[in-house]
């Protein structure tokens, strides 16, 4: 190999980023002792940003298009070397791209029960989980407090921050929203679009848009969880009165398959059922108002009587029957 052809491939011409895999982030451009070649090409994806940086600074940030380096495209970093004219020499700079890509199906969820005060449940434990999208909105914001120097810097590694920032968030917001948990859990994407304009500030401060928000679940835990579903099942069933009166209906098979067997068993479960029947009857029948019943042993009032045509004692006018010896009345 010539001292030339060396020479040459010491200098940069074309600076790109394929992303060749998912969940990146930050990437910086490989330099291996390299300098940028004056009118060197520099391309940048839709979904990237490209950032310039120069003994420590940002120098100059670039938005998706292809750019010739030359002072007039670098112009923040001619002002940092102090060049008073063109540049005809190779120049040395640290290149980090940045995706700007939106990165979906994040997941976040309460390791522990959040303990809030619901105006209707007093004290509560709850659970919550659901997904999230954000993608880097501050390529500038995102090198000084987040990727820094890194070669590489990948969606993983700030996942656990972003993920305890949105439970942070959400006790607070469930603390001041001072709304029902069944509220809550009823409106769903309204208490995500919330969560999310709360949010959108803690994320800006490192350099991330938040995109969406999503509650996908909100519960509380098993053992209050049957407690609520028992307050439920009463508030279905309602009138205690119906519903026992509901219950010794259903009981009447169980009662009438007695388990001695035999017509005696069989009889006296019918028995019972129909005790039960006539007892429910009488719990759901209106009082029906009628005539004064007689005085014991004496007859009765007068012009509400007459006379038995068999027996000829005195007997209550809509009686069809006499009750001492049993004839028909006309």
């Amino acid at each position: 190999m010539s001292l030339r052809s060396f020479l040459q491939k010491q200098f940069i011409d074309v600076i790109q980023w394929t992303e060749s895999e998912d969940g990146v982030l930050a990437w910086r451009f490989p330099m291996a002792d390299m300098e940028i070649q004056n009118g060197g090409k520099l391309t940048v994806r839709e979904s990237q940003t490209a950032v310039f940086v120069n003994e420590g600074r940002v120098a100059d940030v670039f938005t998706p298009g292809l750019y010739t380096l030359t002072t007039h495209t670098l112009p923040l970093l001619t002002n940092l070397m102090n060049w008073d004219k063109e540049f005809l020499s190779p120049f040395k700079s640290d290149v980090y791209f940045f995706s700007a890509r939106v990165q979906v199906d994040q997941h976040w969820g309460t390791a522990t029960p959040i303990t809030i005060r619901d105006p209707e449940f007093g004290a509560v434990r709850l659970r919550a989980y659901g997904i999230y999208a954000y993608h880097i909105s501050d390529s500038r914001v995102f090198y000084s407090k987040v990727s820094g120097t890194r070669e590489i810097y990948r969606v993983d590694e700030i996942e656990g921050q972003l993920r305890n920032t949105i439970v942070g968030r959400i006790a607070d917001t469930f603390a001041q929203s001072k709304i029902p948990f069944l509220d809550m859990a009823a409106n769903q994407v309204a208490l995500g679009q919330k969560i999310t304009e709360q949010m959108k500030p803690g994320f800006a401060d490192f350099g991330l848009a938040l995109d969406s928000f999503v509650v996908e679940s909100l519960s509380l835990p098993d053992e209050l969880q049957k407690i609520l579903d028992q307050r439920i099942s009463m508030g279905m069933i309602g009138d205690m009165g119906r519903y026992t009166q509901f219950e010794v209906a259903q009981s009447m098979p169980i009662a009438a398959a007695n388990e001695g067997g035999g017509a005696a068993g069989v009889g006296v479960g019918l028995g019972a059922g129909l005790t039960m029947a006539q007892q429910m009857m009488n719990a759901v029948k209106p009082a029906q108002p009628g005539p004064a019943a007689p005085t014991a042993g004496g007859p009765a009032p007068a012009g509400e009587t007459k006379f038995c045509m068999n027996c000829g004692k005195p007997i209550a006018r809509p009686a069809k029957f006499c009750p001492e010896c049993g004839t028909a009345q006309g």
